[in-house]
C-alpha cells in the first residue's frame, strides 16, 4: 500500500513534549516544543474503522500525482494556490479540490509551526479546524462521525481547535484545549 511516513517518524523521531515537524522531500524533522502545561491535547476517537489499504489513499496520491504534472511540477510541494488557479480550467473538479487541500495544508503547517513557537495557541486551534475543513471538504477522507466530533468539541469553552487525525474515513480526532486555572 502506498503510504507515508508520518507514523514511522513519529514513532522513532518524536519526544516528550514536542511536536514533530517532517519534512516528507528532504526526510528531515525537528522537534517544535510542545510542554506548556496552560494546554493539553484531548484524542477522541469515532470508533468508525478504517483500513487504509482498501480505502481511497491510493487513489488520493494519483490525483495529487496528476494535478502536480498538470502544473509543471515534481510536487505539490512546490505549487502556489496561485499556480493551481491558473490551471483550474485543466483540472477535473475533484483533482482541483485535492490540489487545493494539499497546498493549502503545506501552508497551514508551515504557519503552524510559527505560531505555536509564539503560543499562541487561539491561532493554532484556528489552523487545527482550517485542517479539518480541508480534509473534509477538499480532500474528502472525513466521515460524519468526525465531522460531529470535530463540531462537538469547537462547542466547549476552551477548545481551541480540533481535526481528524490519521488517515481518515474513521479513527480519532484531535483536539487542543486550554487548561482550567492555567489561563
Amino acid at each position: 500500500m502506498p503510504c507515508g511516513i508520518m507514523d514511522q517518524f513519529i514513532s522513532t523521531m518524536g519526544k516528550a513534549g514536542c511536536a514533530l515537524l517532517i519534512d516528507c522531500r528532504s526526510l528531515e524533522s525537528s522537534l517544535v516544543p510542545l510542554d506548556d502545561p496552560s494546554v493539553t491535547f484531548v484524542i477522541t476517537n469515532s470508533n468508525v474503522r478504517h483500513t487504509l489499504s482498501g480505502s481511497e489513499y491510493p487513489t488520493r496520491r494519483r490525483q495529487c500525482y496528476e494535478a502536480a504534472a498538470a502544473l509543471g511540477k515534481k510536487s505539490l510541494r512546490d505549487a502556489t494556490l496561485d499556480d493551481l488557479e491558473k490551471c483550474r480550467s485543466s483540472l477535473s473538479e475533484e483533482v482541483y479540490c485535492r490540489a487545493k487541500h494539499v497546498i493549502s495544508e503545506i501552508q497551514r503547517t508551515s504557519e503552524a509551526v510559527t505560531v505555536l513557537k509564539k503560543a499562541d495557541y487561539a491561532t493554532f486551534g484556528k489552523l487545527m479546524t482550517e485542517s479539518h475543513n480541508s480534509l473534509r471538504d477538499d480532500y474528502e477522507v472525513s466521515c460524519p462521525e468526525l465531522d460531529q466530533l470535530v463540531s462537538s468539541a469547537l462547542e466547549v469553552p476552551g477548545v481551541f481547535g480540533s481535526r481528524m487525525t490519521g488517515g481518515g474515513f474513521g479513527g480519532c480526532t484531535v483536539t487542543l484545549v486550554g487548561v482550567r486555572g492555567s489561563h
